[in-house]
């Protein structure tokens, strides 16, 4: 064993999709910069940085999905079909560790919908290896501290965020000194739990520069050139009832970035690799027009000629953006502006306590429309006590927008104000690994059948949007023949085909590989409902 080895680990996820240019592991590279700065070797063993994936039986609480998703679809209505194990195998990770003999490993367990998988990765790597400590941490543990502990290959956890309190452990360790010391650690001691209150980075000058020389880059390429992202500040001072970081919930306090250092954390990137795409995964990144100007103009000499393209995915706040704002990103290289709407219903949103952001959200459509961005603005359905007819008009409002849907089903997270209602109310679901979108948690006051199918209206809006860019208009209804197998040319010519049936008598059909057509299961009244809509509405493409 290595004394001066650490080991931070992010495990593999079981889903129906992975979204790989937002799993960079950026938080594990602050943990490994702070370890690091105290003397000892550290390494990032990135479970998720291979295209290797395996089809694997859907887990048994996930049996009722698969009348929802029951075989394959090549048309761009598709949602899901086949469960995977995404990322190295469990084994492989045991047998790395095992090579490598650190004295400590640490997992990462962000999303409590995969806490099952970091579980799993931690107990391979003590079969494994039983000899090194485990510590775990992340949103996960920070809200569950009982639950991890209760698997044995789990010594420690750190509750919040965990860059200095992994660095304090580690010298601890090896010193021998009392890590009940430590903030935000929790762990077994005298057959009972200690558990202490979650440590956050109040200053925020304080927060480390990544160590992203020990990131896996090669994997997280797009078009031949380097991803990478950054994370300008932490928190969120928004009351929003459904999210974990919100002002309203148990996360730590909204603390932003001096400029200074996120242009550094930048320059260093971009001096180091051909980077060609950067994500600010930030809950309100142009919340405070001064820094982000501030951010804009320092950053403008650094990128000028690189063409790289930036983004800010977690989505933007309406009331936030202006000309100014909307100008500053055009120039700096962002294409498209990704906007957080949640819902046109004010009963939803009194609901979410959420502002009313619709007359802002509109003056940002224009503002981008002006300056040639494209936009995505995102909602938010199926959650309890909301309905399909109210899902169903923000989509079609959308339809008559310049933007395209990005529609997310309703899940309960963790520390979020709705996740005690709902656990006080018994509504949680019964298994953690629910607490996902593709899960289709609720059967509440928008069924599983009607959820399921405002997914697939809202690809089918996007395709619509999609004709409208290209072609300018939408094909004429279409009789349906009376065949089973249509020739595969292209996923865009069965796609209009498809829409051409689906428009003429309100069947969501799919497409397999081979060409076998199928109905797919859904609401024919709500699907019927939209398509008379949309005859009313012109219908806007994205550009």
């Amino acid at each position: 064993m290595n004394r001066s080895k650490i080991v931070l680990v992010q495990p593999p996820i079981e889903d129906f999709y992975l979204t790989k240019k937002r799993t960079i592991p950026y938080g594990l590279a602050c943990i490994a910069a702070c370890v690091r700065a105290k003397g000892f070797n550290v390494e990032i063993l990135d479970g998720l940085s291979t295209g290797k994936s395996v089809i694997i039986d859907y887990p048994a609480e996930f049996s009722y999905l698969k009348s929802f998703y029951p075989r394959n679809d090549i048309s761009n209505f598709s949602l899901f079909h086949e469960f995977r194990h995404f990322g190295y195998s469990y084994e492989h990770i045991g047998t790395k560790i095992r090579e490598i003999q650190p004295f400590l490993v640490g997992i990462s367990s962000l999303f409590t919908a995969y806490g099952n998988e970091a579980l799993k990765t931690a107990e391979i790597i003590k079969k494994f290896y039983p000899q090194c400590l485990i510590v775990m941490g992340g949103h996960h543990p920070t809200f569950f501290p009982e639950k991890i502990l209760d698997c044995r290959a789990v010594d420690f956890v750190l509750r919040g965020e965990g860059e200095k309190s992994l660095a304090l452990l580690c010298d601890a360790l090896t010193t021998g000194s009392d890590p009940a010391d430590i903030p935000g650690i929790a762990f077994k001691k005298d057959g009972s739990l200690y558990i202490s209150d979650p440590s956050w980075i109040k200053n925020p000058d304080e927060f480390s520069f990544p160590a992203m020389d020990l990131v896996n880059h090669g994997f997280y390429k797009r078009h031949k050139r380097y991803s990478t992202l950054v994370i300008s500040s932490r928190g969120c001072p928004m009351q929003c009832s459904y999210c974990s970081v919100s002002a309203s919930s148990a996360y730590a306090p909204f603390r932003q970035r001096p400029v200074k250092d996120v242009v550094k954390e930048i320059k260093i990137q971009i001096e180091c690799r051909d980077i060609g795409f950067i994500d600010f995964e930030d809950e309100n990144l142009c919340l405070s027009k001064s820094w982000f100007l501030d951010l804009c103009s320092r950053l403008q000499p650094l990128l000028e000629g690189r063409d790289i393209e930036m983004r800010a995915m977690n989505g933007l706040y309406p009331p936030s953006i202006d000309n100014d704002i909307v100008a500053a990103m055009k120039a700096l290289g962002f294409k498209a502006l990704n906007l957080s709407l949640g819902s046109t219903s004010k009963d939803q949103l009194k609901r979410f306590q959420r502002q009313d952001v619709i007359n802002a959200y509109e003056k940002a459509l224009n503002l981008a429309r002006d300056n040639g961005l494209e936009c995505v603005s995102y909602l938010i359905a199926a959650a309890p006590g909301q309905t399909a007819d109210s899902s169903l008009k923000d989509l079609l409002y959308l339809a008559g927008k310049r933007t395209l849907v990005g529609l997310s089903i309703y899940y309960p997270s963790p520390g979020s104000l709705d996740f005690q209602t709902l656990k006080d109310l018994g509504m949680l679901p019964g298994s953690s690994s629910l607490m996902r979108s593709s899960a289709l948690p609720f059967d509440d006051s928008t069924s599983r059948l009607e959820a399921v199918t405002l997914l697939r209206l809202s690809r089918i809006i996007n395709f619509m949007k999609h004709l409208m860019d290209v072609f300018g208009n939408i094909p004429d209804p279409e009789i349906v023949p009376d065949v089973s197998i249509f020739p595969v040319v292209n996923r865009e010519t069965v796609s209009r085909k498809l829409l051409q049936w689906l428009l003429y008598d309100g069947k969501i059909r799919g497409v397999t590989d081979t060409g076998n057509i199928y109905t797919h299961l859904s609401d024919d009244g709500l699907v019927k409902k939209c398509i008379e809509n949309l005859k009313a509405i012109e219908i806007k493409g994205v550009r």
